[in-house]
């Protein structure tokens, strides 16, 4: 069995769909072997595309993103006349013109751009709109990566339940190995992710500004990330703030495990989340958790988090002083998130994805 993995992504400059497929491919490598996993469209050995060649080196992969972008829409089969043959071919969200020649399958991440099309720009959304319509109704099997992003593409697109597998993405060891570090230094409160409508840093920030003034000056809150699309305020109030504010911009992947491991608390009050790999990784380096109550993060948090209501600053602040003030609390939430965090491993992840492909074939 040949099987090929659509690694466009590796060329973007997202976050979690690009460390998703990053880690998966490398995963499926090492377990089911470099003859039998292909990436496509073969452009460089798989491991030159780490986040930081996006991030950092965007003149090494503007041109080759340029030329696959042309030929994706121009209505050719793109995948059956570049490369080798294959028995499958998982295909990624930027693909709108997948192969025929063999079977078809693909990730599904969320259903934000049916559900919070606001969040997104225009062009994601259409983009979106055509990969459903061409790949994940046409394809013979799918992998969502929580059950609610199972159920809400079923409930929206109608798709047939019984084609799509649920398997977890994981975390990276180096997470799980920085739980036992702590660095020295002022403790900090910790959000991690792109700069942009859906992650609703707003709405943190206010939180952050109505705790109790000795928290405040007793914590930092410190913001980790890259500026996305549409949050140009967002950004500028970041880039202004004082009385306790960091934001840090881009931090590198081979720094990310100290930083998540060294906060007191962690907060990701996104809007709407596929999975929501932050808030895994902050429970692999057994840091306590305050996450929204909504989507896919209660399903990956479970017990080892406070979920608050997204929309509400009040709830937010609340939390996170809870956990401040309950030194039992945080300990608690901190040995619950080391233990549900076990069930999200890469090489656990591959495994499930090689059955996953080997029934359909």
């Amino acid at each position: 069995m040949r099987i090929a993995i659509d690694c466009i992504p590796l060329l973007l400059r997202s976050a979690g769909v690009k460390t998703y497929v990053y880690n998966w491919f490398l995963s499926l490598r090492r377990v089911g072997g470099a003859d039998s996993i292909i990436g496509w469209p073969w452009l460089q050995p798989p491991e030159r595309y780490s986040h930081e060649t996006s991030v950092l080196s965007r003149s090494a992969t503007l041109i080759r993103l340029a030329w696959l972008h042309a030929l994706n829409y121009s209505g050719l089969p793109l995948a059956d006349w570049v490369g080798p043959r294959v028995d499958v071919f998982h295909a990624s969200q930027q693909l709108s013109n997948p192969p025929r020649r063999c079977r078809l399958t693909a990730t599904l991440y969320d259903m934000t751009c049916w559900l919070v099309p606001e969040t997104h720009t225009a062009a994601n959304v259409r983009g979106a709109r055509l990969f459903a319509e061409r790949v994940m109704c046409r394809a013979s099997g799918l992998i969502a990566i929580s059950h609610n992003s199972r159920s809400d593409a079923v409930r929206i697109l109608g798709l047939n339940p019984d084609k799509i597998e649920v398997i977890y993405p994981g975390v990276a060891e180096a997470f799980f190995e920085a739980a036992s570090r702590r660095p020295q230094g002022k403790p900090y409160i910790l959000f991690v992710g792109t700069i942009e409508p859906r992650k609703n840093v707003d709405r943190l920030l206010d939180a952050y500004q109505q705790m109790l003034p000795s928290l405040r000056a007793e914590f930092d809150l410190v913001v980790a990330g890259p500026a996305g699309w549409g949050s140009p305020e967002t950004l500028a109030r970041l880039r202004a703030a004082a009385d306790g504010v960091r934001y840090l911009g881009y931090v590198p992947e081979e720094q990310m495990p100290a930083l998540v491991a060294g906060a007191s608390v962690f907060v990701y009050p996104s809007l709407y989340e596929g999975f929501g790999l932050p808030v895994a990784q902050a429970m692999a380096a057994g840091v306590p958790i305050v996450t929204s109550n909504v989507s896919s993060l209660p399903e990956v948090a479970g017990d080892a988090a406070l979920l608050v209501d997204p929309q509400s600053p009040s709830e937010i602040r609340a939390a996170v002083e809870k956990i401040l003030l309950s030194p039992d609390l945080a300990a608690r939430l901190s040995a619950a998130g080391r233990l549900r965090a076990r069930q999200y491993r890469w090489e656990h992840c591959a495994r499930r994805s090689l059955e996953f492909f080997r029934r359909l074939v």
